[in-house]
């Protein structure tokens, strides 16, 4: 059943429903399917200048992460408190973490989630993945948000407690960005393209 192009599944069922729901279904080639609080979301591939801007960005922090640490792009995660499952445009873990050969891995596991909006997604990536990230306890979740209301703005969210990051740092586009320990990296905005 579908509701404003969103796949709803039963949300009186079980996590494992939902999950074994998101997994099975055929869905449209090359969309991004995730849970979002309970419904499946489907949406079409990114643009161009967001793919590019996940290209720098994994990049840059393959250059500068712990050699144990793997920079994956689109990893499925799951947040089940949140009834969530999430591809972040990038993501960065220990690559000795879960590999049960299943769809996804926990949240939990994950040093830095990185999301860039797209029009149709801003709000997820502002709020709901926020929340859900935080709830997870990822230390670092940057926000690259290229529909700002103020203006394309990166804006870095770290220390999670009690469901909610704080605000470490908010650069506008054409500034570098200042990634904290493990990181310690400043990665430029200046080519990243505006809509």
């Amino acid at each position: 059943m579908t509701r404003n192009g969103m796949w709803l599944a039963p949300r009186e069922g079980e996590w494992g429903d939902l999950v074994d729901f998101w997994q099975c279904m055929e869905w449209p080639e090359g969309s991004r399917v995730e849970i979002v609080e309970g419904v499946v979301t489907v949406t079409p591939s990114a643009a161009p200048p967001h793919h590019f801007i996940a290209g720098d960005l994994h990049r840059a922090l393959h250059q500068v992460a712990p050699a144990e640490w793997g920079i994956y792009q689109r990893l499925a995660i799951a947040v089940p408190s949140r009834w969530g499952m999430y591809l972040p445009d990038v993501l960065v873990m220990p690559e000795k973490g879960p590999r049960s050969g299943g769809y996804y891995v926990p949240a939990d596991h994950a040093e830095l989630a990185v999301e860039i909006t797209s029009r149709s997604d801003a709000v997820q990536e502002r709020v709901i993945k926020r929340d859900a990230y935080a709830t997870a306890g990822i230390p670092l979740y940057l926000l690259v948000d290229r529909f700002a209301p103020g203006g394309p703005t990166v804006t870095l969210y770290g220390e999670p407690s009690d469901g909610a990051y704080r605000v470490l740092a908010e650069t506008p586009f054409g500034e570098a960005v200042e990634l904290p320990a493990p990181f310690e990296l400043a990665v430029s905005t200046s080519d990243w393209p505006v809509p």
